[in-house]
């Protein structure tokens, strides 16, 4: 679940064992095993969510040397780039939804949202996506 936000092995690291530690941190609050998995996840998105908002804090300087897409791969877009256009709740709800295969409900309580609002978020998440997909499609036709 970490890799799939970082794209970053070492990153991906990092937040598993912010994970572990965390968990064993406050394993008392777990109030019913049953749910240990649901309180992982919860955990990593929330570790993974601190480490991508201190990121943001970072500045770039010197674009200049940044590598330049070559002409022939100036339009072409991966997957992994439209989603990364979404926000962060709708790339947790994509992801966790398409790739991870969690329901509405389980979702919800992961980001504490209520299920409806997991499910709308999903589908205009979607909806993004499928217009990055043809305005993509458009660019290299």
């Amino acid at each position: 679940m970490a890799y799939v936000y970082v794209k970053n092995k070492e990153e991906a690291l990092d937040i598993v064992q912010e994970t572990a530690y965390q968990s064993f941190s406050n394993i008392h609050t777990l109030k019913q095993p049953e749910n240990t998995k649901t309180w992982l996840i919860k955990i990593t998105i929330n570790c993974t969510m601190n480490l991508l908002k201190n990121k943001r804090k970072i500045v770039h300087l010197k674009k200049e040397y940044e590598n330049i897409p070559s002409a022939e791969n100036e339009f072409s877009l991966t997957l992994q780039e439209i989603i990364n256009t979404l926000n962060e709740i709708e790339k947790s709800i994509v992801l966790l939804k398409h790739y991870q295969n969690y329901t509405f409900q389980e979702i919800s309580d992961f980001l504490n949202i209520s299920p409806g609002a997991a499910k709308s978020l999903c589908y205009r998440a979607l909806d993004k996506l499928r217009l990055g997909f043809e305005e993509g499609d458009r660019c290299e036709s």
